[in-house]
């Protein structure tokens, strides 16, 4: 499928920057499968994802196993949404807004962490969220880690007339295969105790 309008898209990053709230971020596992947590993320130019977290997560052993991942922004329908013809069963209810972002992580470095960290620090003061801990430069090096996602293919559901949704390649795959999952421990025979 072919992009968007830019409208389409401009309407899809405001809902981002403005109403979407936490993002639900989707790595794999060493079996493959899919994990899921909700984060901060934030969408930039070119429709990248910045994420800034803290070392003790799961999440930054998987990426360095495999670093594709999908961050995903789910919200209330928009106020001229329809929903005419539901494709196969109707919900009775309006589609929700969603903008769903796949690509590759890249780790930052400090320098670039630091920006980042900084940067949507000072939006957020700025709006009066104000409850996170401050660090300074140091404790964001010691403490956070900061990762560009650079998109592959991006989904827009919600911003289009009716139940029309977008789906377009921004970029380009991955060049590497997925990482083969470890063995499966056999279950025991029926009957074992």
């Amino acid at each position: 499928m072919t992009r968007p309008p830019d409208d389409v898209v401009h309407r899809a990053e405001a809902f981002v920057h403005h109403e979407a709230g936490f993002a639900q971020v989707t790595t794999l596992d060493a079996y493959g499968y899919p994990v899921s947590r909700s984060m901060t993320a934030f969408l930039a130019n070119g429709l990248v994802v910045e994420l800034v977290q803290r070392r003790v997560h799961r999440r930054l052993a998987q990426l360095a196993a495999d670093p594709r991942l999908l961050t995903t922004w789910v919200g209330a329908p928009a106020p001229s949404a329809t929903n005419e013809r539901p494709h196969v069963f109707d919900l009775g209810r309006l589609p929700d807004r969603t903008v769903m972002v796949r690509g590759a992580a890249q780790v930052m470095d400090d320098d670039w962490t630091w920006e980042v960290y900084a940067r949507h620090r000072a939006d957020h003061l700025a709006r009066g969220d104000d409850r996170a801990p401050s660090r300074d430069r140091a404790q964001v090096v010691a403490d956070l880690v900061g990762m560009r996602v650079v998109p592959y293919r991006v989904r827009l559901e919600g911003f289009g007339v009716g139940a029309q949704s977008y789906d377009w390649t921004v970029g380009r795959p991955l060049d590497r295969t997925p990482p083969s999952a470890p063995p499966l421990s056999a279950p025991p025979p029926q009957g074992a105790p």
